[in-house]
């Protein structure tokens, strides 16, 4: 943004001479000034918030790991690369798992159940049918997502659409704990259309969809999770385009690598490469490394309690978890629902029947 002076040029008359410390202010002030400008006004397109103000600058966190995930099998037939729930990061609180998945019918994540932790699902192309024993059922499409809270017990089937162009579904599935208060809550489903997200553009070549948080001045839809989570979407179209995102300092927080790569502290990471921070600053940055770079920022409240994880049930002890797997088995406590129920995608779904469900 170009801003111009209303105030008229100072006149010095001939006879008065400007000391070298006088000129030396002057110039040390109108940097200072160049300075501000720079960071709380820069050249931005923001499509959501006129008021948007850059926040001041912070200490930048360290990174704590880095690698790009292994590709493993999950699901029937599904192949996905893991991050967390790895060997290589085996958990980062109040992540349990994020799955990079691209996977294509008939494969995909038939009935299932879940217990004590909550789901978000994020499409990134293609289509993902989803169906539970609560009698919830419909379609995410490219830029939606599905923010599922499992509590007590669900079980549900996700499964790719078979599309008429052959394209694989491909999104991001991450599964975060739930505070040991709310393990046996019940079930519930917050769906977030593309539509929906708020979009930030602070300047022309950064793009940043907040799903959950606040980011660059815009905030995001309320009530979508009941663990505390940041989740930034950000699309650079230039190589050498900065971006920046403040994290509280209770939260732990990763970037994931979509498409293209950053550079973190002069070091560039590939596409696919999930990059953990330690929690010793006030946020991230970088730059784009190559033009069409796509990336998550994503971070959650820090819970300070026990764990205990088998699949997909996740408790605080291995009495809880023993527990809810009696439940499942004896159709008990929130599982009562699951005896004889089967859902009418778990054989999968073509796009004409998912095209019913979005109507």
């Amino acid at each position: 943004m170009s801003q111009e002076s209303s105030s008229k040029p100072d006149i010095v008359p001939k006879e008065e001479k400007r000391s070298p410390f006088s000129t030396y202010k002057k110039a040390a002030l109108i940097f200072l000034f160049s300075v501000v400008l720079y960071y709380f006004y820069p050249t931005r397109t923001n499509t959501t918030n006129n008021d948007y103000t850059m926040p001041s600058l912070f200490k930048l966190r360290s990174i704590a790991n880095h690698f790009i995930p292994r590709e493993v099998a999950e699901g029937v037939g599904a192949r996905v690369k893991r991050s967390v729930g790895s060997m290589q990061q085996r958990r980062f609180t109040p992540f349990l798992m994020l799955d990079d998945f691209t996977v294509k019918s008939p494969s995909g994540f038939p009935d299932h159940p879940h217990h004590g932790q909550e789901t978000i699902t994020y499409v990134i192309d293609g289509l993902i049918a989803h169906e539970d024993f609560t009698g919830s059922k419909g379609v995410l499409r490219p830029g939606d997502l599905q923010f599922m809270t499992a509590g007590k017990g669900i079980v549900h089937s996700e499964m790719p659409v078979e599309m008429e162009d052959g394209r694989p579904a491909r999104g991001l599935q991450l599964w975060v704990d739930l505070p040991k208060d709310l393990k046996n809550c019940e079930p519930r489903y917050r769906n977030l259309r593309s539509e929906d997200i708020p979009v930030v553009k602070p300047h022309e070549n950064l793009e940043v969809r907040v799903i959950s948080g606040k980011s660059y001045g815009t905030e995001s839809v309320k009530d979508l999770a009941y663990t505390p989570i940041d989740f930034y979407y950000m699309l650079a179209s230039k190589a050498g385009t900065e971006f920046a995102q403040e994290i509280p300092s209770d939260f732990n927080a990763f970037l994931y690598v979509m498409k293209g790569s950053v550079v973190i502290n002069e070091k560039v990471f590939k596409q696919n490469t999930a990059i953990f921070f330690d929690t010793d600053g006030e946020g991230v940055a970088g730059q784009a490394g190559s033009d069409d770079t796509e990336f998550a920022i994503i971070g959650g409240k820090i819970l300070d309690q026990p764990l205990v994880q088998h699949g997909p049930f996740v408790e605080t002890d291995q009495e809880k978890l023993y527990e809810a797997f009696m439940n499942y088995e004896g159709y008990t406590k929130g599982f009562e629902r699951a005896k004889g129920w089967r859902s009418d995608i778990a054989s999968g779904i073509n796009e004409s029947e998912a095209k019913q469900l979005l109507e």
